[in-house]
């Protein structure tokens, strides 16, 4: 294969009246490849198969099963075609079907992907967009959840993790990043998670419906395949996760929660956008001719129509609503298992348990909206009620009567005999002795020489 250089450099020297033969020795090529390229047969910079494609033979049979279904998995197409004696690796299959253009165009399945797109104008304070993100392998261990609201008027984004994505926590989630938002939107917009809209009717779920009650909310979800409608929420879920996660150091759930939070008051309300339309409006001047106003009025000085604000000072104007004084009182349930000072974590802090139960795994409850969380045995009985204490604080909460208790159960433990002495002299005794002959049989006997048998041989030879 010849590069563009190369081509250009034979046709400029075979108009200069040089031979195949000279040119091909001059660029260290073979007279056939020059003679080809001169001819127009090859082109520069396209390598050619010299093997014949190993997909010709099929295409017919692909272009007719896309036609049968062409949401075909391109895996379950290869299955069929290594059965007709297709010999070539997935990969090339894959590679091939999509440089032959065989699969048909869907413009249901095709999103926006292609096709021209344009920026919605979202109000200031009107919608919430939402979405998950996990990540497995966490430092921590097990798998991270982070719940991410986004207001896509200004793109500020806060975050929360939470140990499991099912309701209970997903609204105990949602709660917390509208606190730390500080209000909550008219609209929640969201793809179709199944703990928000029923997968079959694609109506809010009956046990949901109450939570947007009880903030005001009103819940908009995205049509079946096209979650790309809340791409504000997508674009957040790139950035936290390309720039928080990736170099994320924290040891602890707590850690991440703490890290996330100054990730995204900082470097996320640091980002820059253009100032919006709804800023710029007639602008006010006094007698003077001064220019007036403040774009939290609405308006802008014109020296400022040109320039871009950060999120922090934009998503700053948005009007959000009051959120109400307390969560919705959702049920929020996790296991914890008994460790060796009778306890069990829950929200980065430690409660206690009676004594005796290291190893077994417990249940903990916790209502939002309330001040105590409490531990269940496996067999579904209130052990204790604790007081809750700040999420996150390393505190060990334990009732006077588990404290007696588990004093009790150690002191019980301790002993007044005198200490071993790990020095002393200590040869095999007569049982350790008698053991060890036994095992080593005639070989392990000691063996006992008598002089009086010697001289009686000695005195019978005389």
């Amino acid at each position: 294969m010849l590069t563009r250089r190369e081509d250009v450099n034979i046709h400029a020297l075979h108009g200069a009246g040089w031979r195949i033969s000279e040119i091909a020795r001059h660029v260290g090529r073979d007279p056939k490849t020059v003679r080809a390229y001169l001819n127009g047969e090859r082109t520069p910079g396209v390598r050619r198969s010299a093997a014949a494609d190993p997909l010709e033979p099929f295409v017919d049979y692909v272009r007719a099963r896309f036609v049968d279904d062409h949401t075909i998995w391109a895996s379950a197409l290869f299955d069929e075609v290594v059965a007709l004696g297709y010999g070539r690796s997935y990969v090339t299959f894959a590679r091939q079907v999509r440089l032959r253009g065989l699969r048909p165009h869907c413009e249901a399945c095709q999103g926006v992907r292609g096709r021209d797109t344009i920026e919605i104008d979202h109000p200031p304070g009107d919608e919430t967009q939402w979405d998950w993100f996990e990540r497995r392998r966490a430092r921590w261990g097990g798998t991270a959840y982070v719940l991410l609201g986004t207001l896509p008027h200004s793109s500020r984004v806060r975050a929360v993790l939470s140990p499991s994505m099912d309701q209970p926590h997903l609204i105990d989630a949602m709660d917390g990043v509208m606190r730390r938002f500080g209000g909550v939107t008219r609209v929640w917009r969201t793809d179709r998670l199944a703990t928000v809209i029923n997968p079959h009717s694609g109506d809010v779920q009956a046990s949901f419906a109450p939570v947007a009650k009880h903030y005001g909310a009103v819940i908009e979800a995205c049509p079946a395949g096209h979650a790309w409608r809340k791409g504000s929420v997508e674009s957040s879920v790139r950035f936290v996760s390309g720039r928080w996660w990736k170099t994320l150091t924290a040891q602890t759930p707590q850690e991440a929660q703490l890290s996330l939070d100054r990730f995204c008051e900082t470097v996320g309300d640091a980002r820059m956008r253009p100032i919006p339309s709804s800023w710029r409006k007639t602008v006010l001047s006094d007698a003077s001719g001064t220019p007036q106003g403040h774009p939290d009025d609405g308006w802008v000085r014109p020296d400022r129509a040109a320039q871009r604000v950060t999120v922090g000072e934009l998503a700053d104007t948005e009007p959000l609503r009051p959120l109400p004084i307390t969560p919705y009182p959702a049920t929020i349930t996790t296991t914890s298992v008994v460790a060796a000072n009778a306890t069990v974590a829950f929200r980065g802090n430690r409660y206690s348990v009676p004594p005796g139960l290291t190893g077994t795994e417990l249940t903990l409850s916790h209502r939002l909206g309330t001040g105590s969380v409490e531990v269940t045995s496996p067999a579904g009985g209130v052990l204790v009620s604790h007081r809750l204490a700040p999420a996150g604080a390393g505190m060990i909460v334990r009732t006077t009567d588990h404290h007696r208790a588990l004093e009790a159960v150690v002191l019980s433990g301790f002993t007044t005999d005198t200490a071993c002495d790990p020095k002393r002299n200590s040869p095999p005794g007569p049982d350790a002795l008698a053991a060890a002959a036994r095992l080593l049989g005639d070989a392990g006997r000691d063996v006992v020489v008598d002089l009086g048998a010697y001289e009686r041989l000695a005195g019978g030879d005389r």
